[in-house]
């Protein structure tokens, strides 16, 4: 089933929700779909030592956040690479964290000093090199962006780079996701995840494969998870009406993810097939 137009795609869900397990039914059934994770980038960049990498990981460890800047930094770059956005400069040069100006064919060349960076990452869009870039509307360059953007500051800083043309929002009733996340166990060495509810292990409290005891998360706990599900309503509003206001929103609610894969199935094949 092949794409007439690229799909960009953000899904928009608080915490348990099952984001992960749509992305994962969509990338099954739309094989020109790929992934894009700013977690992912992050961890690729720091184990490959790239200064963009560097920078990264110093901040990591100084125990600050990593900010917007070096997110759109990551995430313009793997467009690059892939060939889905192009500079607008006539050069055909493109900003990035290893360098001021330079091509793309030589990032190995780094800032000299942190103020040389302050000042690329506070400039304007169009001196960073993405204000003006151009975006591969070809069906191949379909991806669904995970982990970004989270707030309507970032969704604007966004918009500079790559327009998003289909903002997902998952919608569960609370107490349905606090009874999965009440019936919820997990096998850490292995990652393995249980649900009384529906995927309940063969022997209660024992994992299938090695026996061994299943433990609780520590963040799994009701009050935890109430202040998580208050943090991302807080925060979700003001981006759910950013995309509303660029008419991309689309809205689905159901009980259950295999309630709603068919109507998420059904409206990308209507918008994009």
């Amino acid at each position: 089933m092949r794409f007439r137009k690229a799909a960009r795609v953000i899904l928009v869900g608080a915490p348990g929700v099952g984001k992960g397990t749509q992305s994962e039914r969509l990338l099954q059934r739309f094989p020109q779909l790929s992934s894009i994770s700013s977690g992912d980038l992050l961890r690729h960049n720091v184990k490959q030592r790239t200064p963009l990498g560097i920078k990264v990981e110093s901040t990591m460890k100084a125990g600050g956040l990593v900010s917007d800047d070096l997110i759109l930094r990551l995430i313009s770059n793997e467009l690059n690479q892939r060939g889905w956005l192009h500079s607008g400069n006539p050069s055909g040069n493109i900003m990035t964290l290893s360098s001021s100006s330079v091509d793309i064919s030589e990032p190995s060349q780094s800032f000299q000093h942190d103020a040389e960076m302050a000042a690329f990452l506070s400039s304007p869009a169009h001196a960073r090199g993405y204000g003006q870039a151009r975006i591969n509307e070809d069906p191949s360059a379909s991806f669904l962006l995970d982990g970004f953007p989270r707030t309507a500051p970032q969704a604007d800083r966004l918009d500079e780079i790559v327009p998003i043309n289909l903002a997902v929002s998952i919608k569960t009733p609370l107490s349905v996701i606090m009874e999965r996340i009440n019936g919820r166990w997990v096998h850490e060495p292995s990652g393995r995840v249980y649900n009384t509810s529906y995927n309940a292990p063969k022997v209660p409290g024992r994992d299938d494969i090695t026996g061994e005891p299943l433990e609780r998360r520590s963040d799994d706990s009701e009050e935890v998870y109430r202040a998580r599900w208050k943090k991302f309503q807080e925060t979700s509003e003001p981006l759910l009406e950013h995309y509303a206001r660029k008419g991309v929103l689309w809205e689905v609610d159901g009980m259950s993810s295999d309630e709603i894969t068919p109507k998420l199935l059904s409206e990308f094949e209507r918008r994009f097939v």
